[in-house]
């Protein structure tokens, strides 16, 4: 019966359309040297998209959360993931097409520390950026966007940056890996 409902194919759309113009403006913004335009572009842009959209996830590990908290349906949480991943894959196929280098658009696992200190530092920054979505999902749009937004861009830029790249999400991750083939620890991000 879920699936017949137009608001469940109206949410999905807007996973793949959040993580599609997210990813793409982060993969945008990474073709500037040095974290800083990557990471103030992922503050901005998902707080933009809290006030536009509604406030998609945007992000498999938030649904993740919203599963686990049994805030979001099984079914609802996996056409989400799957609508994110393909998302982040048509926004990383066309950021490979746009840029000359398609080197920066993989996170990767940087020379100061391993990729156990890595995946520690993107647990982290992740664990703050779901605390951050549930604690916003109580404000409107522009207390919303302005949470969320921050919490992006300190996890990229302050906590998880220097040694993962900060991706704090899985689709973010994913979809450069699929479309360069580059697989280099990717099961940090």
């Amino acid at each position: 019966q879920e699936l017949r409902s137009g608001r469940f194919w109206r949410g999905v759309l807007a996973e793949l359309l959040a993580t599609l113009i997210f990813v793409g403006v982060v993969l945008g913004a990474s073709a500037a040297p040095g974290p800083l335009a990557p990471a103030l572009a992922g503050g901005l842009v998902a707080g933009g998209l809290v006030c536009t959209l509604g406030g998609p996830q945007a992000n498999p590990a938030l649904t993740l959360a919203l599963l686990c908290t049994r805030k979001l349906s099984a079914l609802r949480g996996a056409a989400g993931v799957l609508a994110q991943c393909a998302g982040a894959t048509l926004a990383s196929a066309a950021a490979r097409a746009a840029l000359q280098d398609d080197t920066g658009l993989v996170t990767r696992v940087s020379a100061v520390g391993t990729a156990g200190t890595a995946l520690v530092w993107e647990i982290f920054a992740t664990f703050q950026l779901a605390l951050a979505a549930f604690a916003a999902s109580e404000y409107a749009a522009p207390q919303a966007g302005l949470a969320l937004g921050g919490a992006v861009a300190a996890g990229a830029l302050a906590a998880a940056g220097p040694f993962s790249g900060g991706s704090m999400n899985p689709a973010r991750s994913l979809g450069p890996a699929i479309v360069t083939g580059l697989w280099d620890d990717q099961w940090v991000s």
